[in-house]
């Protein structure tokens, strides 16, 4: 087989960036310059309009991984004396509920098995039987499993009751539509390293902006604090402290490219037919995937391990990773799994090698059992 020129990440991020991408990190910014307080401000504008939010909600942009900005949003949006109701199938609804804790917020969960979405019903009972919950903080796509979970079922219903919803929308934000006119949500929280195929570095939060001006004070941090932060973008066009410029600089060049291919509904697309192509490569090699269909994400798909007893996911990484493709270890605790994910710039080839390289892999190890089925 022919080897990728570099390393194709199938992972939910980082991923695989175009060259255009990586080429607008190659210049150096000065962080109050005017000309890149203008890159900010067209980033800004142009996660508004992804959303449809320009005129209801602002964006505010935020240093650090995607989990910094999920913080910022709970510790800026939730008073202290708040109550977040958190639906969990997976362990990035998990990695809510710990932020709720390290932020002396209160909160419950709603649980799920990790192969389940959530549901809308129970997210209005547990609204109905709580008048305390002021706030739900809902994962769009729980990438643990690939769960895509029923977003404008729950924020309809979450608006029913009065409450306010925060939407940890990291990995379907620009590939899964999400659009402020029809789904009512206080915040929307999202990063660059993700569908809008940018590097890693910086989050944004898509805020109403009438629940913005009356957060003054909530958040416990000063760096997280995303009131303090809008209100200096908006006075200066400067953010607050040293940002990640490199990683701004690449996101508005990404983002220029999401637009060229079509925005949400191409990329999406893009991503949709990567899933299918990767579920059916799998299936053809014996792998079961572990989400019915009906509830995977286009984002990444987990599989079932290999019954062979010579499989030891260290190796077949290792030898995945020698023909160029790098994969990612399952999340899940009760069964071994691993996952492949779907999206990143790597063109049609991308899916097809990989499946070749996992089953040029499975030869090397020996590995003649799959699933009930033997190879080939």
């Amino acid at each position: 087989m022919t080897l990728p020129s570099q390393p194709i990440l199938l992972t939910p991020g980082p991923l695989t960036t175009s060259e255009r991408t990586r080429q607008a990190m190659l210049r150096d910014w000065g962080s109050w310059d005017g000309d890149f307080n203008q890159i900010t401000a067209r980033v800004r504008q142009q996660t508004l309009r992804i959303a449809h939010g320009e005129d209801s909600h602002e964006c505010v942009p935020m240093q650090g991984s995607g989990t910094f900005s999920v913080e910022a949003a709970i510790g800026t949006l939730v008073p202290r004396n708040g109550h977040v109701l958190v639906p969990n199938n997976g362990a990035y609804c998990q990695r809510i509920a710990k932020i709720c804790r390290a932020l002396g917020r209160r909160h419950q969960t709603l649980d799920y098995p990790e192969d389940a979405q959530v549901k809308a019903a129970d997210v209005d009972r547990a609204l109905a039987a709580d008048a305390t919950i002021t706030h739900v903080a809902l994962v769009h796509c729980e990438t643990g499993a690939g769960v895509l979970n029923p977003l404008h079922e729950i924020a309809l219903v979450v608006a029913k009751h009065g409450r306010s919803l925060i939407i940890d929308a990291m990995s379907s934000f620009g590939a899964i539509d999400i659009d402020a006119r029809q789904t009512p949500f206080d915040a929307v929280v999202a990063a660059s390293g993700k569908c809008l195929e940018g590097v890693p570095g910086m989050g944004f939060v898509i805020i109403r902006r009438s629940v913005l001006e009356q957060c003054e004070g909530n958040s416990p941090s000063l760096a997280l604090d995303l009131y303090d932060q809008w209100a200096y973008m908006n006075r200066t066009t400067q953010w607050r402290f040293t940002p990640p410029t490199h990683v701004v600089a690449a996101l508005d060049q990404a983002i220029a490219q999401y637009v060229e291919e079509g925005g949400q509904e191409a990329r999406g697309g893009r991503y949709a037919s990567n899933c299918r192509a990767l579920i059916e490569g799998m299936a053809a090699l014996g792998f079961r995937t572990f989400l019915d269909p009906a509830i995977q994400a286009p984002i990444i798909v987990t599989f079932h391990a290999p019954d062979d007893p010579r499989y030891d996911f260290k190796t077949f990484y290792t030898e995945v990773k020698k023909r160029g493709y790098i994969l990612y270890p399952g999340k899940l605790t009760q069964l071994e799994t691993f996952r492949v994910g779907c999206i990143g710039h790597f063109g049609e080839s991308g899916i097809p090698g990989a499946v070749a390289a996992i089953a040029d892999a499975l030869k090397v190890m020996g590995i003649t059992q799959v699933s009930a089925k033997a190879l080939a």
